[in-house]
């Protein structure tokens, strides 16, 4: 299978995951054990709500997520599942934290994000806008997830690093740093995306390729096999950079292949 056809399974895939009916909605059964001391059930959902925390009576707390410490759930959100939003946590808007996933820290989840699966988002992170986090996922440090922004897998997007738009960051993926990942790039694999690297526009960087320091990824380029670029160098136009070659420096690669 070429790497267009995984990615056009890897899209529907999601396609199908958010449209799910239901999806955060699911009864996962519990509701039913005492309440303890210090806790209260939420009177929409039924989920336990320790006293410290503040969630508004219009936010939704299925039987089985957990809302405690000082964590806040505002206007429409939803907790479902087996969710748990704790710490200095605030999700608001229409925001849904469903299945198994835990929102800590001082993180801030807004506005129509979704956070699911087994994925973490925690420090003081922020996800927002229809961003969707899933799997493994984590999104942690100081990192900024928005738009229409996937990740999945057991991505991770760390630091001060930020992933806009449409992009998509999944399988063991990891953006860290200051790096920006944005537009219609698709970042896979066991890449590594770090410093102040940008990769932006339809650019694809994936299987164990390094993107580091002041690098600029853009255009239709890819990076790929264990290609390392590093330093200032430029990948731009219809460029592939690719097998174990290196770019470095302030080279300038904006066509043909590089292995």
């Amino acid at each position: 299978m070429s790497n267009d056809e995984i990615e056009q399974v890897v899209d529907r895939m999601l396609e199908q995951d958010a449209e799910r009916p239901g999806f955060d909605e699911i009864d996962w059964g519990g509701g039913e054990e005492p309440v303890p001391q210090g806790w209260h059930r939420h009177p929409n959902g039924g989920g336990l709500v320790q006293d410290t925390a503040t969630v508004a009576d219009t936010a939704y707390v299925g039987s089985d997520a957990r809302v405690y410490g000082n964590a806040k759930v505002s206007g429409s959100a939803r907790i479902s599942g087996s969710a748990q939003v704790y710490g200095s946590a605030k999700v608001s808007g229409s925001a849904r934290i469903s299945g198994s996933a835990q929102v800590y820290g001082s993180t801030k989840v807004y506005g129509d994000a979704r956070v699911y699966g087994y994925a973490l988002v925690y420090d003081n992170a922020q996800v927002f806008g229809n961003a969707l986090v899933s799997g493994n996922a984590e999104v942690y440090s100081d990192a900024l997830v928005c738009g229409n922004v996937r990740v999945f897998g057991y991505a991770w997007v760390s630091g001060y690093a930020q992933v806009t738009g449409s992009a998509k960051v999944y399988g063991n993926a990891k953006v860290s740093g200051s790096a920006k990942v944005c537009g219609n790039v698709k970042v896979y694999g066991d890449v590594w995306v770090s410093g102040y690297a940008q990769v932006y526009g339809s650019a694809k960087v994936y299987g164990n390729a390094k993107v580091c320091g002041n690098v600029k990824v853009y255009g239709d380029a890819w990076v790929s096999g264990y290609a390392q670029v590093y330093g200032s160098a430029r990948i731009s136009g219809s460029a592939k950079v690719y097998g174990s070659a290196m770019v470095f420096g302030d080279e300038v690669v904006d066509s043909g292949e590089r292995s």
